[in-house]
């Protein structure tokens, strides 16, 4: 099984990281959203946009307002306020609006990159951003064997 170049990118990032990569695919999708309504294309935005609600209903999902308190709270308010917007904008049809949910979500992004660049925070934000009700459903990942870490060459 090949993984994309996306997929390794990923393999070493830091929760930080992935949380800006969750908010780049969902700019993405967003302006895949306004292009398709610039084109009339009804399915290609239908699809966009569910895409990015994807991207916000997976981070409001995993945000722990047992640990952020406050900050959680005004990161749901926000992705609760983005996903609303979102849906508006596809049921108008308005380019405008797609661009201010852009718009929000980059300001969102920013304050992100900025976190990344603080040692402290990225030690604080778990690269696992799976619920704890994911972790315990989710399988765990396979354990390598001496037999099969250890090399069958001989000389």
């Amino acid at each position: 099984m090949e993984s994309t170049y996306q997929q390794q990118a990923l393999i070493g990032a830091t929760g930080v990281q992935l949380v800006l990569a969750l908010y780049d695919g969902a700019i993405r999708f967003l302006y895949r959203a306004v292009q398709c309504t610039e084109e009339q294309d009804v399915r290609g935005r239908r699809i966009a946009v569910n895409r990015a609600l994807d991207i916000f209903m997976h981070l409001q999902a995993r945000l722990r307002p047992d640990l952020g308190g406050s900050v959680a709270q005004s990161l749901s308010d926000f992705y609760a306020a983005m996903f609303t917007l979102i849906l508006e904008a596809s049921h108008y049809e308005s380019v405008e609006q797609f661009h201010e949910v852009i718009a929000n979500v980059r300001n969102v992004r920013d304050a992100w990159a900025v976190v990344a660049r603080d040692p402290e925070a990225n030690r604080v934000l778990p690269r696992d951003l799976r619920t704890k009700e994911e972790t315990f459903l989710a399988p765990a990942p396979p354990v390598p064997s001496e037999e099969a870490a250890s090399s069958h060459w001989s000389a």
